[in-house]
């Protein structure tokens, strides 16, 4: 195979790869976010605070690190956004809790519940 074809065929893969999605070197995995942990329990309440108590609401063990968002107030401060999904019987919910960059803190600034629903 020419160096032309063997070039070619190299794009072609690698195209391939961020259509599919399938990366052909390993991608380092994302480290849990210090407040993941935080951001469950929050989400659980959040959740029951919507909708009411309820014992089958369920909270997904992962925590998606979104990207972060500026404060408003300050625009040279950032906060970081932590993404929980959560269901009660038939209704899925997307939940976002947003936290002060603070070391060895998690302090709530603002949460967003979304109900996951085409209408």
């Amino acid at each position: 195979m020419s160096i032309t074809r063997l070039g070619i065929a190299m794009c072609v893969v690698a195209a391939i790869g961020i259509v599919t999605g399938v990366a052909s070197t390993p991608v380092r995995a994302q480290s849990a976010h210090r407040c993941a942990a935080v951001a469950r329990e929050q989400a659980q309440k959040l959740l029951a605070f919507h909708v009411g108590a309820d014992d089958r609401i369920e909270i997904d063990k992962s925590v998606r690190t979104l990207l972060p968002m500026r404060n408003p107030a300050n625009r040279l401060q950032r906060f970081d956004v932590l993404e929980v999904w959560g269901r009660i019987y038939k209704g899925q919910y997307r939940l976002r809790l947003i936290y002060a960059r603070i070391p060895n803190e998690c302090v709530l600034m603002g949460q967003e519940v979304l109900e996951y629903a085409g209408l």
